[in-house]
């Protein structure tokens, strides 16, 4: 008698706690299915930095990212690569006689742009630096641009060959070496904050640091890809620039060296910042600008420049050999008017 219903109480107990266990897990499950269907949102951020703006717009459920911490990140690419900065370490490598111990931000710079010396024959090489300066276009004021006498003195201190490793210490072959990191360094910053976004499920983005673009996955919630503009320059340096092209794109980066806005007169002759390290002299090819897509940011970055200093023809042709990235040049043809022309596959990302 007594075991007939103690069996039936556990029977009963079992069963409700199996329901009660059962009602917890749906619950469980329809709260994250719900969270996961919640919408995408738009976020923005944006503000100064490096001497220009940076722009951020990512997509998510929820604000994962702040200000603070870009501007965090910020402070740390300028205290290792900001060549305004008098206590950054690529300072204290120009101004070593031998090299420095480097932090992560400048090593990754300086080995890309090792292999992007070595890849484009000389043509973007990281310590232009010195003829930067003396052609007016560093932190140094001038009065006369140098002459053949003057650059020649230079160019023994130019060349990235005369960059060696120890372990995680940068050496350089002679006192005067030194490191232009301007033209790969905005490309970096962008791929920085890209891993950043990334490390915390940010998937749909796009940043923007100075002209210099990266984007991944697709504006939210309608599920279309992102847009880019080109520039197109006027005929004029002060007329305002138009939007030439529209790139549509799911991932990589977008980078536009130019000549037309950095510049100055002398003895009728334009003088750009754009310094070809092989000769030590300022750019004077019929180039007006050049767009580079690549998979990143500091990859496009050093190539720009790059192709800039190449010209057209050579510039084209090395962009249709790499098989690693797609180039657009608008140039001034020999009649004075305003052309462009790309690698074919370039074609595939205009927004018809």
């Amino acid at each position: 008698m007594f075991q007939g219903p103690s069996n039936r109480r556990f029977l009963f107990y079992s069963t409700f706690a199996d329901v009660k266990h059962l009602v917890i897990f749906l619950t469980v499950i329809l709260f994250f299915t719900s969270w996961q269907h919640r919408p995408f949102k738009e976020f923005h951020i944006a503000g100064p930095a490096q001497g220009t703006v940076y722009r951020i717009t990512y997509y998510a459920q929820d604000n994962l990212v702040t200000q603070a911490q870009v501007d965090s990140i910020f402070n740390s690419l300028d205290s290792s690569l900001s060549l305004y900065k008098p206590y950054s370490q690529v300072n204290a490598f120009n101004n070593s006689d031998t090299g420095v111990r480097t932090d992560i931000h400048l090593r990754e710079v300086v080995r890309k742009a090792q292999e992007m010396y070595t890849a484009t024959v000389g043509a973007f090489d990281i310590t232009v630096w010195p003829l930067v300066n003396a052609w007016g276009f560093g932190v140094q004021k001038i009065t006369d641009v140098p002459d053949a006498a003057a650059i020649a003195a230079i160019m023994p201190c130019v060349g990235a060959g005369k960059l060696k490793w120890s372990a995680e210490v940068l050496k350089k072959q002679l006192p005067c070496v030194q490191l232009d990191v301007n033209g790969i360094a905005q490309g970096y910053s962008v791929d920085v904050l890209a891993r950043f976004l990334e490390s915390k499920t940010i998937m749909n983005y796009m940043i923007e640091l100075g002209g210099e673009i990266r984007v991944n996955g697709r504006k939210q919630p309608g599920n279309t890809a992102m847009k880019i503009g080109i520039e197109s320059p006027g005929n004029h340096p002060f007329s305002p620039s138009l939007v030439k092209k529209v790139l549509s794109l799911n991932s990589g980066a977008v980078t536009t060296s130019g000549s037309y806005r950095r510049f100055y007169e002398s003895n009728g002759r334009r003088i750009t910042h754009i310094i070809d390290p092989r000769t030590g002299a300022s750019i004077q090819n019929n180039l007006i600008s050049v767009t580079v897509l690549a998979e990143d940011a500091i990859t496009a970055d050093a190539l720009d420049n790059a192709l800039m200093v190449m010209g057209l023809e050579k510039g084209l042709r090395f962009a249709e050999a790499s098989g690693k990235i797609e180039a657009y040049f608008i140039y001034r043809t020999s009649r004075g008017s305003i052309a462009d022309t790309a690698t074919a596959g370039f074609y595939s990302f205009i927004e018809r």
